[in-house]
């Protein structure tokens, strides 16, 4: 499993691998939780590449619900053809009831094209951005890998999809959704694990500019800042660098190029102070 992704480009650790693989080998879904930019949505698209399978992603958020997630009816479409069927005369009523609901109106959303699709990859971003009433929705989901369309009756995955659920943790998940799950925190990787990364990511950069960026990044993320840097900020930050034609790290680069690495003003004033002391010891 660990060689299999890492031919895609991502490097994962022992841990990482084991949950992997017992996810596809137990049908369990994968519980990835850790701060934004640590690789959790990444890890999705690397099954996805190492399986040969499509990636299926929904994009959790405030207010989600099954209509949204999971199927919806195509309600311009249903009128067109009701009114196809009026022109030409139709009469029985039952007849027209059922083709309007046919599977052809049916709008897959994410949940039930990971469904349908075998074999797929099924990314559940952003989980703690969803309501309680979706987790416990999702929870029976997940149990049965099926779900039941009134009009149409019970759809269920022929072989389950690999389902990767993210949290950034900005609200705890409930812990009965976790237990479905097997579970895995990202933590922000060391030095030598994410030098590897960037060097992975951008082959091109320069061994010193690598080098120098991810050293800068490890040391913002000591400080207090509002929103520490992810493994994402710093392949940013070493792409913007090497974007602009350098092949090292001065003061005067890093503070032009702090808006590729850091979110919040505060956190750009702090670094100002910090770049110069920080690129000595890079």
């Amino acid at each position: 499993m660990r060689a299999r992704l890492e031919e895609t480009g991502y490097l994962v650790d022992d841990g990482l691998a084991v949950a992997c693989f017992l996810a596809l080998r137990l049908h369990r879904p994968l519980f990835c939780e850790g701060d934004a930019g640590v690789g959790k949505t990444a890890l999705a698209a690397a099954l996805a590449e190492a399986l040969g399978a499509p990636l299926i992603r929904l994009q959790c958020h405030e207010g989600i619900d099954a209509s949204q997630a999971l199927y919806d009816w195509d309600f311009p479409r249903q009128l067109l053809h009701l009114r196809a069927a009026e022109a030409a005369g139709a009469v029985d009523a039952d007849r027209l009831e059922g083709e309007l609901y046919d599977r052809r109106f049916l709008i897959a959303r994410p949940l039930l094209r990971a469904l349908e699709t075998c074999p797929s990859v099924l990314l559940i971003d952003e989980i703690d951005r969803a309501d309680d009433e979706f987790e416990a929705f999702l929870l029976e989901l997940l149990s049965e890998f099926s779900v039941t369309i009134p009009e149409l009756g019970t759809v269920r995955a022929q072989v389950p999809p690999v389902v990767v659920l993210t949290s950034n943790r900005t609200r705890e998940v409930h812990d009965a959704l976790k237990r479905r799950c097997l579970y895995h925190w990202f933590d922000h990787p060391d030095f030598a694990r994410e030098l590897a990364i960037v060097r992975r990511r951008l082959p091109g950069v320069s061994q010193r500019l690598a080098e120098q960026v991810t050293a800068l990044v490890q040391t913002l993320r000591s400080e207090d800042l509002l929103k520490p840097p992810g493994v994402a900020e710093t392949i940013d930050w070493a792409e913007a660098l090497d974007a602009l034609g350098a092949s090292e790290v001065d003061a005067e680069l890093a503070v032009a190029t702090l808006g590729s690495v850091l979110k919040y003003r505060e956190d750009a004033e702090r670094a100002r102070g910090l770049l110069p002391a920080a690129l000595q010891g890079a």
